[in-house]
């Protein structure tokens, strides 16, 4: 790590223990960069630097804005078996809610119950596996919208803990609210978020 005018610049190497991401998932960030609009480098020493703060905010936003991953479908079971939402909701590795909502809007493709039961307040739709695999083989678009497959709720590292904890690292003397105080001054925010940010910077060191 570089520090120039008072501003970070991180290696590769920075960035990958900046993120918690795989050498894989940050060099293919770069690869993409012509879609992705990764900030550009600065050569220092002949090895490629990133200014620290901007590269952060930047991956933040990537990863707001990037796609959830896809529901993984069971492809196990009677293909023919009668399956009541609940069920299918799991074969599609998704929410029942979003049974219920291709009930009220269904999206293309989405196949006719096999069965309907009738129940005293409303009616319940079974649909077998085939018919789901059916789906989900003929909708490419399966699971990039509309809902978000269940367990799918890890969110990235954020980048601003190791800021802090790189911070705390260089300076073992200071107290955790003047390092907090340094990190708000020179990377935007409130002191209040930065003393935050520190303790959790502290409690993973």
């Amino acid at each position: 790590m570089q520090t120039i005018d008072g501003r970070q610049w991180a290696t590769r190497d920075d960035l990958i223990a900046s993120s918690g991401y795989s050498r894989t998932t940050i060099a293919n960030l770069w690869r993409d960069r012509q879609s992705n609009g990764h900030p550009q480098p600065r050569d220092i020493n002949r090895v490629m630097h990133w200014d620290l703060e901007e590269w952060s905010r930047w991956f933040e936003q990537h990863h707001q804005q990037a796609p959830a991953p896809a529901p993984r479908v069971d492809r196990k079971g009677d293909p023919d078996e009668l399956l009541p939402p609940a069920a299918q909701a799991r074969v599609l590795g998704v929410d029942l809610s979003r049974i219920s909502q291709y009930g009220k809007k269904p999206p293309a493709g989405w196949p006719a119950p096999a069965h309907v039961e009738q129940l005293e307040t409303r009616t319940r739709e079974y649909r077998t596996r085939r018919q789901l695999w059916d789906f989900v083989d003929s909708n490419r678009g399966f699971g990039t919208a509309g809902g978000r497959p269940s367990g799918a709720t890890a969110k990235a590292p954020d980048p601003r803990i190791r800021q802090a904890a790189l911070a705390l690292q260089a300076a073992p003397g200071v107290k955790p609210g003047e390092v907090a105080a340094t990190l708000a001054e020179r990377h935007g925010g409130s002191v209040h978020t930065w003393k935050r940010i520190v303790t959790a910077a502290r409690k993973t060191a």
